[in-house]
């Protein structure tokens, strides 16, 4: 049975979760370490290029089977706590992790390492974070506002971590880079303990919530009709050949502007979709999502055009702008569409299996879009935008595939499905 919007208090929810989304994210090993880290190879152990791709490559693994971690928070209950015990049990366990990684010798394989095991062990926590918002999301009928919160705090880490790249490998050793990685992962700690009634009062009370066995979770999940659109839609969203290593070359080498322009492009291109996010989270309570899909994946499928037009790198910084700003309602109408697809007691299972996917999404179509960009010295990019846009349309051909009772109701009002 769902909370009604008047048994709950809203502002509460969104102080633990503005606060939880932005810590979760701001400690995440691929956000906080992933430049540095490579910075460390390059200049540190004078690793090539095939090694710095390898090592990123072999460190995503754990992000790639996220929904395994999604699985294990949604059938495991460490000593009773739920979500909380996770926080309890694997931040200790990550920060081990990266206090090893500060005060042994930096070399390959031991970064190599190092990074693997913080990233499964930071996933757990990623896992019982994500489950429980998507699980308040839909027992408090908050499911868009929810979801404009989780973008909007999830980004601003992602562009700090970019803004911020170049100087802490500029002025901070490897091993004070971990130990800032143990501070931020520390911060964590509080929601362990943290237990504000709005949140926890009936998370768990539905018997459904708690799953079952493995093997019926996974039947279960897999007989939900309701996760193969959103699935889908989100991998489609985040299948960008172009975006990241074509665009960073093409700067670089085609329009000879400097190496800080590419992570100056990201952070602009970043913060320009949190005036959307904001946006999509006033409008989640006035337009149902039917609409709001529509309206959304329309705005945003232009949004990689203005890349064709760029001559210069102060151009690609001015186009970022309007980029983000046309991408950012479909951004957060896709996260509000995985909350609302979520079998019950499965939240942590499809929130993860949708990262895996983006993350599969964001890598697969890096490696395709520079083998576009390399296809043709001229026409490479050109062809890599053709590409990016071409795959947008299809999200339309998607959406009528959503079942219509789980989008008929606007946020906050009960679904014709509860």
């Amino acid at each position: 049975m769902a909370i009604t919007n008047g048994s709950v208090n809203t502002s509460q929810i969104f102080l633990y979760f503005g606060s939880l989304t932005l810590l979760v994210f701001l400690a995440a090993p691929e956000n906080l370490l992933d430049i540095p880290t490579t910075y460390m190879l390059k200049n540190h152990l004078h690793a090539t290029a095939p090694q710095v791709s390898m090592f990123r490559l072999l460190t995503g693994v754990p992000m790639y089977l996220a929904f395994f971690f999604g699985l294990v928070r949604d059938g495991w209950n460490p000593f009773g706590w739920r979500d909380r015990g996770y926080f309890r049990l694997f931040v200790p366990l990550t920060v081990g992790v990266f206090t090893w990684m500060a005060l042994t010798r930096l070399s390959y394989p031991g970064l190599l390492i190092g990074m693997i095991l913080a990233t499964l062990s930071y996933g757990f926590i990623v896992a019982a974070y994500s489950g429980l918002i998507a699980l308040v999301g839909q027992e408090a009928l908050m499911s868009g506002r929810l979801s404009a919160l989780w973008s909007v705090f999830s980004s601003i880490p992602e562009i700090a971590a970019v803004f911020a790249a170049g100087f802490i490998s500029e002025h901070l050793s490897p091993g004070q880079t971990f130990f800032l990685a143990v501070v931020l992962t520390l911060a964590i700690c509080p929601f362990a303990f943290w237990k504000p009634r709005s949140v926890f009062s009936a998370a768990y009370e539905d018997p459904q919530d708690r799953g079952s066995s493995f093997l019926g979770d996974v039947t279960r999940l897999v007989k939900h009709r309701a996760i193969y659109p959103a699935v889908l839609i989100n991998f489609l969203w985040y299948f960008t050949p172009g975006a990241y290593t074509p665009l960073q070359f093409y700067l670089t080498n085609q329009l000879h502007a400097s190496d800080a322009v590419y992570p100056y492009y990201l952070g602009i291109w970043l913060t320009s979709y949190l005036p959307t996010f904001l946006l999509y989270g006033f409008l989640c309570t006035k337009v149902p999502p039917q609409k709001m899909l529509w309206w959304a994946t329309i705005a945003g499928m232009p949004q990689m055009i203005p890349l064709a037009f760029i001559h210069s790198g102060s151009l690609a910084l001015l186009m970022a702008v309007p980029m983000g700003l046309m991408g950012g309602l479909a951004q957060a109408a896709y996260i509000d569409l995985a909350i609302r697809s979520c079998p019950r007691g499965l939240q942590g299972t499809l929130m993860m299996l949708v990262g895996s996917v983006i993350m599969l999404a964001l890598r697969g179509s890096d490696v395709l879009g520079s083998q576009i960009y390399a296809s043709s010295p001229d026409r490479g990019f050109l062809y890599c935008v053709i590409a990016m846009t071409a795959v947008y349309p299809l999200i339309l051909l998607v959406i009528p595939f959503i079942p219509k009772q789980l989008i008929a109701a606007t946020d906050g009002e009960p679904s014709p499905a509860t």
